[in-house]
Order: structure tokens, then sequence, then C-alpha cells
């Protein structure tokens, strides 16, 4: 899975203000299947949207 990051937001906005939500509800409201994370390390909110990705096979196990 891979996820693609469509814009970041501080953490120390208004009280009362939240811009992270706003903007991944308008991106849900146009079809793009958008949440929101925290980033810990840099204090941001990241709206992101997931997407699956085929993984390889697993190798077949070979018996000796």
């Amino acid at each position: 899975m891979s996820r693609q990051v469509l814009e970041r937001f501080p953490a120390g906005g208004p009280r009362g203000s939240w811009p992270a939500e706003e903007f991944a509800g308008a991106r849900r409201d146009e079809g793009v299947p958008a949440r929101v994370v925290m980033d810990l390390e840099t204090d941001t909110f990241l709206v992101i949207v997931e997407q699956w990705t085929p993984e390889r096979a697993p190798e077949p196990v070979r018996e000796e």
C-alpha cells in the first residue's frame, strides 16, 4: 500500500478551526477517498489518499 500526501496543515491552528478536515471533506465530496492523519515528528496534519498496490506473490517453497 502506498500513500500520497495531498496537503499539509500545521497542528497549531486557531481553536475550533479544522482546515485539514475541511480540505479532506472537500476532496471526499469530489470522490477522492482522502483522510487526515497526524505526523507527530513534524507536528503536522496530513491529508492523504491510500492506494492499494498489487504486491508480489510470495516465492513458492521448494522442498528438497
